[in-house]
C-alpha cells in the first residue's frame, strides 16, 4: 500500500467519486462534510505559507530592484499567455460555432442578478491591504503577497537587525510545508468526496450535459497546454519530464476540487523542489493566482461568444476585439471570488447588452467546466514560475 503514490490514490479517489455518485446519490450528497473539511484544511495554509516564504525569500535571497525585476517579468509573460488564451479561444468558438441551437430559457431572466463589471480602479485598490489579519482571514492571496513583499523588502533593508524576524519566517514556511504534507494525506477522500457530491447532487447528466460546449472547451484547453504552453517549455528549455512530476499532483487536485487554492500549498512546496528558487516560486504562484488565469480567461472568450451564438446575436470582428480587451481588463485581481469568471462573465454579458439568460444554461454546467479551467489556471502558474527562474538565470529541473 505504502508503495502506491499519491497521484494514484487521487485517481482512485476520483474514480471512487463517481462512482458513488452515479449508483449511489443519495449517499454521495451526504459526503460534502468530508470535502469541506479537507478544504478548510487546504485554506488554513495558504496564508501562512505564502507570508513566511515570500518573507524568508525576499530578505534572504535578493533586494527591492532584483524583486522588481521579477516582477515586472512575470506580468509581461502574464499578459502574453493569457492574450493567446483570449485569442485561441475565440477562434476556436467561432470555428465550431458550440452556441448555436442552444435554446436560452428567458423565464430565467429575473433570478439573475449580474455583477457590475470590475473597474480597473476597483482592481489596483483592492490590491492593496487595509488590514493584514483581514486578508489573511480573508485568504486575499494577492494582498497577502503585497504586505509580504514590502514586508520582506523592509526585513532586507534593515539587515542583521531583522534576522531574528527572518529566521522565523523561514522556520514558519518550513513548517507550514510539512503541515501541507500531513494534510495531502487526505487528498484522496477529500477529492473523492467532491466529485461525489456534484454528481450525486446535479446527476450524471450534468457530465454530459451541453457535450458540444463541454467538448469544445476541453478541446480547446488542450489545444492551449500543447502549443502555446508546450511552446513556452521548448523555448524556455523547461525539462518536461521533471516539471510533468511536479506538477501531476496540484493539476489532479484542481481538477477534482475546482478549487485553485487546494493546489496552492502542494504547487509551492513541488515547484521549489522542481528548483525554482523560494522567493520567485512565492512570488510568482500566487500573483499568477490573480493575473495569469490561462483556463479562466480562456473560457470567458468562449462563453461570452456561445451565449451570443445561442441568442443568434451577431457580433462583428470589431466587436468581438472590443470585448477580449474588455475581458483581459476585467478578469485581473479577482481571484478571491468564488466562481470569478463567472461574476465577470455576468458583467460582461450586461455591458456587450447579450442575453444574461445565457448565464443560467452555463451554470448548469459549470462544475464541469470550472474543473478544467481551474487545473489549467494551476498548471500556467507553476510553468510561469519555472519560466521567470530561467529567465532570471537560474537552473531548474
Amino acid at each position: 500500500m505504502k508503495k502506491i503514490s499519491l497521484t494514484a490514490w487521487i485517481f482512485i479517489g476520483m474514480a471512487a467519486g463517481v462512482a458513488l455518485g452515479i449508483f449511489a446519490p443519495e449517499f454521495a450528497k451526504q459526503l460534502g462534510l468530508m470535502s469541506t473539511v479537507f478544504l478548510r484544511l487546504i485554506r488554513s495554509i495558504i496564508a501562512p505559507l505564502l507570508f513566511g516564504t515570500l518573507v524568508a525569500g525576499i530578505a534572504g535571497g535578493g533586494d527591492i530592484k532584483h524583486m522588481g525585476r521579477i516582477g515586472a517579468k512575470a506580468i509581461l509573460y502574464f499578459e502574453i499567455v493569457t492574450t493567446f488564451a483570449l485569442f485561441l479561444g475565440l477562434g476556436v468558438v467561432n470555428l465550431v460555432r458550440p452556441g448555436e441551437g442552444v435554446p436560452i430559457a428567458r423565464t430565467a431572466a429575473d433570478a439573475l442578478a449580474p455583477a457590475a463589471p470590475t473597474t480597473l480602479a476597483a482592481v489596483v485598490e483592492h490590491t492593496f491591504p487595509a488590514s493584514i489579519m483581514d486578508a489573511m482571514a480573508r485568504n486575499d492571496v494577492l494582498q497577502v503577497v503585497v504586505f509580504a513583499f514590502l514586508f520582506g523588502a523592509a526585513c532586507s533593508a534593515i539587515g542583521a537587525k531583522a534576522a531574528p524576524v527572518v529566521a522565523f519566517c523561514a522556520s514558519l514556511a518550513e513548517v507550514m510545508f510539512r503541515y501541507t504534507k500531513y494534510v495531502m494525506y487526505l487528498a484522496p477522500l477529500g477529492v473523492g468526496a467532491a466529485l461525489a457530491v456534484t454528481v450525486g447532487s446535479k446527476g450524471v447528466a450534468v457530465l454530459f450535459g451541453l457535450g458540444k460546449l463541454i467538448v469544445t472547451m476541453y478541446a480547446s484547453l488542450a489545444l492551449f497546454v500543447v502549443l502555446v504552453l508546450g511552446a513556452v517549455v521548448i523555448i524556455a528549455r523547461i525539462p518536461l519530464g521533471g516539471f510533468y512530476r511536479a506538477v501531476r499532483e496540484p493539476f489532479l487536485i484542481a481538477f477534482s476540487t475546482a478549487s485553485s487554492e487546494a493546489a496552492l500549498p502542494l504547487a509551492l512546496e513541488n515547484m521549489e523542489q522542481f528548483g525554482v528558487p523560494k522567493h520567485i516560486v512565492g512570488f510568482v504562484i500566487p500573483t499568477g493566482y490573480s493575473f495569469n488565469l490561462d483556463g479562466s480567461t480562456l473560457y470567458l472568450s468562449m462563453a461570452s461568444m456561445f451565449v451570443a451564438q445561442a441568442a443568434s446575436v451577431h457580433m462583428t470582428l470589431g466587436q468581438q476585439l472590443v470585448m477580449m480587451l474588455t475581458l483581459m481588463l476585467t478578469s485581473k485581481g479577482v481571484a478571491g471570488v468564488p466562481r470569478a469568471a463567472l461574476v465577470i462573465l455576468a458583467g460582461t454579458l450586461t455591458a456587450f447588452h447579450l442575453p444574461v439568460e445565457g448565464f443560467a444554461i452555463l451554470l448548469g454546467v459549470d462544475a464541469v467546466l470550472d474543473m478544467a479551467r481551474t487545473s489549467v489556471n494551476v498548471l500556467g502558474n507553476c510553468l510561469a514560475s519555472a519560466v521567470v527562474a530561467r529567465w532570471e538565470g537560474y537552473k531548474v529541473g
